[in-house]
């Protein structure tokens, strides 16, 4: 995936407010959910990257 977190964190944003407005057909409902899963895996791998990163830098 060649987002930044923030990028992530703004379409999941996004996909939740169409959610919440009834703005996604339910043809789209189950693409919308996959993307939001693989968008929500992301950025949790992004954010144990950088907890690790700098847990590394304060060792020692």
């Amino acid at each position: 995936m060649n987002l930044t977190y923030e990028e992530a964190i703004q379409e999941l944003q996004e996909t939740v407010a169409q959610l919440q407005e009834d703005e996604v057909n339910i043809d789209e409902l189950s693409a919308k959910v996959k993307r939001a899963a693989e968008l929500i895996a992301y950025c949790r791998e992004k954010l144990r990257a950088t907890e690790t990163e700098i847990g590394g830098l304060f060792e020692g």
